[in-house]
């Protein structure tokens, strides 16, 4: 639609529902598996090749589901039959994943999980910007961040509520009860998530259906899609090219968080270095309840973001977000033996990175696209989150052994690094949506066009009026 309609509150919250339960899923993943993996006896250092389902079933399926969701159209719509069906493999995988009996099948299990989640996820975002009018859409990234926060939140803190609660035991794996239940919760909390975005939320067919069905004809089969994938990356615009280096150094450090920060403060604050260790499984739960931690400062920073965007700039917020999660993660290094609540300043910093990290750059990337090819832009986009993933899950590996040692806690203060560089990388990126479009004038929140009544009088050069390619 050419000029869409403004949705209500609720309607955005209902269309951004589902991201609850995919962020579950995800939560549950990013916080257990390396303990799993190390329960299954695999050693720490291969820890990373381990991981390397995520990333690379992104790598795969994203940019391909993205393609073929922008050349679907059927009853259920564009984007949500992706939706739909890949919540119900999600769920099916998260539901058996505690019960895996060896590494390999732990492995196998995530990587059909990962490619699932990436079905289900990777239309979302092009759903925002299908729905919302432009002035809506960090509004729409901003909700799906708020349900990243809460579905990661009770994600991570569930184990150690059950273990509260007097879940106690473990599997014949060693697996604890407590994160076996988790999981299986979490399995019906992602499949109920989606489907109340499914049936609650409509969506537009295409304005054009004869030239919808010629695109489609054009583009029919595996090599149509290949062939849509690889143009977009050619045709790809400069302000997704600076993105690019943005989101490699961001997402080359998130990783490194995730898998070694609850090995390292089973190390460093419970003492316990391996699973045989006394307090290992406390400290791997500190762990995470400290993503917890992030995860609710994620939610309640989000609905600044919007406002905050609006006093200062996108580039401005996300340059001050990635910092704070930067000097988050470098803080870690001083919690020791009684120090697990100064991690959760660290993580404090860290939540309001991540708030930024899920909304700032699909923001910038929405006014730089092309709509027709929403779908398949966001898909490659996301090669320039797994990419650095790969590059970091075969980097730590020799790092490990070869430069910063054994220690998981070296592994975090790495990512700490990276996201400071990240956030210096956001200097270069040219927001579009900050340029406002020859002939505009800006009015509250909304930029509006130069009526007839307005030539009458002369408008000041305040910056507020485009007047040319001279405007940064």
């Amino acid at each position: 639609m050419a000029d869409k309609p403004r949705l209500s509150f609720w309607q955005i919250w209902n269309m951004s529902f589902g991201f609850l339960g995919i962020q579950f899923g995800w939560g549950l993943q990013l916080a257990n598996m390396s303990p799993i993996y190390r329960y299954l006896g695999a050693e720490e250092s291969n820890l990373s090749y381990l991981w390397l389902a995520g990333p690379i079933t992104g790598l795969l399926v994203q940019p391909i589901i993205g393609s073929m969701s922008d050349r679907t159209w059927n009853r259920l719509g564009r984007r949500r039959p992706y939706f739909l069906a890949g919540a119900i493999i999600a769920s099916a995988a998260l539901f058996v994943m505690p019960n895996s009996g060896t590494v390999w099948m732990a492995a196998g299990l995530l990587w059909v999980l990962d490619a699932s989640i990436n079905i289900t996820m990777e239309p979302f975002r092009a759903f925002v910007a299908d729905k919302l009018p432009v002035e809506q859409r960090t509004t729409g990234f901003v909700m799906q961040s708020f349900f990243i926060g809460i579905g990661q939140t009770l994600a991570n803190a569930l184990p150690l509520i059950l273990t509260a609660l007097g879940v106690t035991g473990v599997l014949a794996s060693g697996i604890p009860l407590s994160t076996d239940y988790a999981f299986k919760v979490g399995s019906l909390a992602f499949l109920l998530a989606v489907l109340w975005t499914v049936l609650t939320s409509k969506e537009y067919p295409p304005e054009d259906m004869e030239a919808f069905r010629r695109m489609k004809s054009e583009q029919a089969g595996v090599l149509g899609g290949f062939r849509e994938i690889f143009s977009s990356i050619w045709e790809m615009p400069a302000t997704m090219k600076q993105l690019a280096v943005v989101q490699f150094f961001t997402w080359f450090a998130l990783p490194c968080m995730w898998q070694f920060f609850g090995l390292a403060v089973a190390r460093h604050v419970y003492g316990a270095a391996t699973p045989d260790d006394p307090g290992f499984r406390e400290g791997t739960e500190w762990g995470g309840l400290c993503f917890a931690v992030y995860n609710v400062v994620c939610f309640l920073v989000a609905f600044c973001l919007p406002w905050l965007a609006r006093k200062a700039s996108r580039k401005g917020v996300h340059i001050i977000a990635l910092a704070c999660g930067g000097l988050g993660l470098l803080s870690a290094y001083f919690a020791g033996p009684g120090d697990r609540y100064l991690l959760w300043a660290s993580m404090a910093g860290v939540g309001i990175a991540w708030a930024s990290i899920l909304s700032m750059p699909y923001v910038i990337l929405s006014t730089a696209v092309p709509p027709a090819r929403m779908g398949v832009y966001m898909g490659v986009f996301n090669l320039f989150i797994v990419i650095p993933q790969v590059v970091m899950s075969f980097v730590t590996p020799y790092l490990i052994k070869h430069v910063i040692g054994p220690d998981p806690l070296r592994v975090v203060l790495l990512g700490g690094v990276s996201l400071l560089v990240a956030a210096i990388s956001v200097l270069v990126v040219r927001d579009e949506g900050d340029r406002p479009p020859v002939g505009s004038v800006l009015r509250g929140d909304r930029r509006e066009p130069l009526t007839t009544q307005m030539s009458a009088q002369p408008v000041p050069s305040t910056g507020l009026v485009d007047e040319g390619e001279g405007r940064g």
